[in-house]
């Protein structure tokens, strides 16, 4: 497993380093610059400023002196508001973690449950009001949701404060942001149990007589989360990283707040360093999921 694991961290430094590539010499492909606005400076403070963050270099001298402070673990500065991008991303990253661990638990948790009972309800009435509501939930947009939300029970029955800084409750960015996922997760676990339960393995358990609750829990579900963990890997890494739009519209300070800001900003080094966290983090989980394999199921090596 060592091995697997290493050679894994290998494979996930040549990943970023692409992704880190891809991304920098695609923002400066575009037109434009970051001190182009409709309130500009004036040229010669502008030559300064581009002087002061090495943009008056080639884009491949300054692609190496970005990985020169990589490497020494230094993300730069914002260059529109000039604070430290790690400490931004850190506070950032804090709200969308609180946010997202909870939709994630709340995914998981929920998409077993319903597909497990849909599965063992086949062709049965909970059967197909899991599977219409599932399907509901992944047609309706996640923007259409979170307003829906915001509206009737922030503003037009008043249960929920609109979140703030003073007043936070996660209730509503929560049910808006796990609908989605939890409906999927529902979808995959029924489709896998269904496969799990008409396996040889099951059949033959039941034949000897063994207990339900232990076929349908250590025979079945176990061997149909294979599918759920890996989807569970990216999804988690996505959520943790917060939605942007729900975010926006529950007026949430998190990191993908400050990644759209920097795009439209064109803040170089803040796109640069959420691009990078956003990468580690899914492969990272991609790992962490490469690895729980193996205690779902021992049959699986790391060969």
């Amino acid at each position: 497993m060592a091995k697997y694991v290493v050679k894994r961290i290998l494979l996930a430094i040549v990943t970023v380093f692409i992704i880190c590539a891809i991304t920098f010499f695609g923002m400066n492909a575009i037109p434009g610059g970051p001190f182009d606005s409709e309130k500009a400076p004036s040229p010669e403070v502008k030559a300064v400023l581009m002087e002061r963050y090495n943009l008056d270099k080639p884009v491949i001298v300054q692609f190496g002196l970005y990985l020169k402070n990589l490497a020494h673990g230094d993300f730069g500065v914002s260059l529109k508001t000039g604070r430290d991008i790690m400490k931004t991303i850190s506070e950032s990253f804090a709200v969308s973690a609180k946010l997202g661990g909870m939709a994630a638990a709340v995914a998981l948790a929920c998409g077993i449950v319903f597909g497990s009972i849909a599965a063992l309800n086949r062709n049965k009435w909970p059967d197909r009001l899991i599977v219409f509501l599932s399907t509901l939930a992944t047609a309706v947009p996640s923007f259409v949701l979170a307003t829906l939300l915001l509206l009737v029970f922030c503003i037009q029955l008043g249960w929920f404060p609109v979140f703030s800084t003073d007043s936070q409750n996660y209730v509503l960015p929560v049910i808006a942001l796990s609908l989605y996922p939890m409906a999927y997760t529902t979808r995959l676990t029924k489709t896998s149990m269904l496969d799990a339960l008409g396996q040889d393995y099951v059949r033959t358990a039941r034949a000897k007589g063994v207990a339900p609750v232990k076929v349908i829990f250590k025979h079945g579900l176990r061997n149909a989360l294979i599918p759920v963990i890996t989807y569970a890997g990216p999804m988690i890494a996505y959520i943790l990283t917060g939605s942007l739009v729900v975010e926006n519209i529950f007026t949430i300070g998190g990191l993908g707040s400050k990644f759209v800001t920097g795009i439209t900003n064109r803040d170089y080094p803040m796109v640069m360093a959420t691009t990078i966290f956003l990468a580690t983090l899914m492969v990272v989980m991609n790992l962490i999921c490469d690895l729980v394999y193996k205690l779902v199921d021992p049959r699986i090596t790391f060969d």
